[in-house]
């Protein structure tokens, strides 16, 4: 949500920059299971010093699924193997995106659950389709965030054009590198891959785990194969109905709420921050830097479109917020832009791997779901927007107008209806999360009759087990060792639990938030920068995190 292969097949059709293919067969077409048989990995050790027992390996899935006799192309799988006696099958974990690697996150899950439970699974991560060590892996346009980008905000057509232009050559970047692959980018031929790693590692049926993104991918499988799920965790969950322009839309207003948090705590800290009590204030200073970025960027490198891709991770988690508030701080009251320049380079920028998750992104975004092709529709949508959430509004519409001008034909999302086939389900979700706004889980815990819903009282971030907070965790082990589920009365919810309390400022003697919190948020496919390692650093301590940044959802 921002909301997040090998050899390609010879009788699709290549796509030229202004034309369109036609829907394939597959967006349509039923599947005949285990049509294609995959090979069983051949599993080597490519062990980390945090992961020593992590195993690598790789998978053949057809280009098309409509025509699993045809090319075919390479999934990157990793596992941590089960060492108990009692063996419950393969648990294969996502974190979204769509583009985010998982391989890392089968080490940190498996680490992270009791190892009673984590003995009895092979934790097994994968990288989807064009992601990360998967062949071919995406990249249309190196360099598509390079700064300084035009203003976000389209004040003068001028700027308008900027942004459009940028937009449309990306999408024509796509189409002229990836034509043969990119109409077999969707959600559904994803979850069709995962019945082949199913199948390639010999399951009868497999446990999921997904976060944000991972959720919609793990509903869209259990409604394909309900006969193939045996357990299924949803992390921070994906509104099926607003697959996926909508559902863009709506973060608009979670994020500028969640940003409204941040300036809260700051004004909580005054002592610290000596940015005043005042909230609204604060936010006014925020903007009015925003401002003065847009005449003179920070180091060259921070305008007003980097600074809210700088401040925007801390929309996810807000284990960020010290570090942003320093940066923030720094600037408002020595006019030091240095510490921002350092935050952007920490949060906002992005690498190599974050072109391949945004590329991975759009290809997945724009030909999942339709999307308005007259460019009308979206300014009369975002200036409406904007005037209610300023923070995120037009950001993230251009971090998804390529879908205007996408260069392969937009497919029908999977309707996810109302079903007692699937299992017993599990989901978590945070009252205040922005990136999947609350009501996503609690449809489709209605959808998924059988589902339990957790729910984060009070809480903001995106991705919640895992991330220390026991109450959570203790339903999520529970629901992995015996199928265990709450089954209680709290309006929606099934159990409630409530939130971890926010972070404090820095000190010399601690770093915000929770160790494990902070290595989740880094492995979680959310915007921006999906894939990228960054070191977060300030005032001379160092906080280490991977950060994958949204997303959408």
């Amino acid at each position: 949500m921002r909301k997040r292969a090998a050899v390609l097949c010879g009788a699709a059709a290549v796509v030229v920059a202004s034309g369109l293919t036609a829907v394939p067969a597959e967006a349509g077409a039923p599947h005949a299971p285990e049509a294609f048989r995959a090979a069983a990995p051949a599993w080597k050790k490519c062990a980390t010093d945090d992961y020593p027992t992590l195993q690598c390996a790789s998978v053949e899935v057809p280009l098309d699924h409509a025509d699993p006799s045809g090319r075919t192309i390479t999934l990157a799988l990793s596992r941590i193997p089960h060492t108990a006696k009692k063996y419950q099958g393969p648990l294969l974990v996502n974190p979204g995106g769509p583009g985010g690697s998982g391989l890392t996150l089968a080490g940190f899950v498996a680490a992270s659950l009791p190892k009673k439970v984590a003995a009895e699974y092979d934790v097994v991560g994968f990288d989807p389709r064009g992601v990360g060590e998967s062949r071919p892996a995406l990249d249309c346009a190196p360099g598509h965030f390079d700064a300084v980008r035009p203003d976000s905000v389209p004040t003068s057509p001028e700027v308008e054009r900027a942004n459009l232009d940028r937009a449309k050559s990306f999408a024509e970047a796509c189409g002229r590198k990836y034509g043969d692959l990119l109409p077999h980018m969707t959600t559904t031929a994803a979850a069709r891959d995962l019945d082949v790693i199913r199948q390639a590692l010999g399951a009868e049926r497999i446990n999921y785990f997904g976060y944000s993104y991972g959720t919609y991918l793990g509903t869209v499988y259990a409604k394909l194969y309900p006969q193939r799920v045996r357990r299924l965790v949803l992390d921070s969950v994906v509104d099926p109905t607003g697959v996926w322009y909508d559902s863009n839309l709506d973060q608009n207003q979670a994020f500028n709420a969640r940003h409204r948090a941040f300036m809260d705590w700051v004004a909580k800290h005054d002592a610290t921050y000596r940015l005043g009590t005042d909230a609204e204030k604060i936010e006014a200073a925020w903007y009015a830097m925003r401002a003065a970025l847009k005449e003179d960027p920070a180091g060259g490198k921070v305008g007003p479109a980097e600074l809210e891709d700088t401040y925007l991770p801390g929309g996810y988690y807000n284990g960020y917020w010290p570090y942003l508030a320093e940066a923030f701080a720094a600037y408002v009251n020595k006019k030091d832009g240095g510490p921002l320049v350092e935050a952007y380079e920490n949060f906002g920028a992005t690498d190599v791997a974050g072109d391949n998750g945004y590329s991975v992104y759009t290809a997945i975004e724009c030909r999942d779901a339709v999307w308005p092709r007259d460019w009308a529709q979206w300014r009369k949508d975002n200036w409406e927007m904007y005037e209610r959430a300023p923070f995120l509004s037009w950001n993230n519409a251009w971090y998804n107008a390529p879908c205007a001008y996408w260069p392969v034909e937009s497919a029908r999302p999977e309707r996810i209806n109302t079903t007692s086939q699937v299992p017993p389900a599990l989901l978590f979700q945070a009252t205040d999360d922005a990136a999947t706004p609350y009501q996503g889980a609690v449809t489709v815990h209605r959808r998924l009759e059988r589902s339990s819903l957790v729910v984060e009282s009070g809480g903001g971030n995106h991705g919640i087990t895992l991330s220390g907070n026991a109450c959570l965790d203790r339903h999520l082990a529970a629901y992995l060792a015996d199928g265990t589920l709450p089954r209680g009365s709290h309006g929606d919810a099934d159990a409630v639990c409530a939130a971890l309390p926010d972070p404090k400022p820095l000190t010399s003697k601690a770093a915000p938030g929770t160790a494990r919190g902070s290595v989740l948020h880094g492995l979680l496919g959310s915007r921006k920068a999906i894939g990228q390692a960054v070191r977060t650093v300030s005032a001379g301590r160092r906080c280490t995190a991977l950060d994958f940044r949204l997303a959408t959802p």
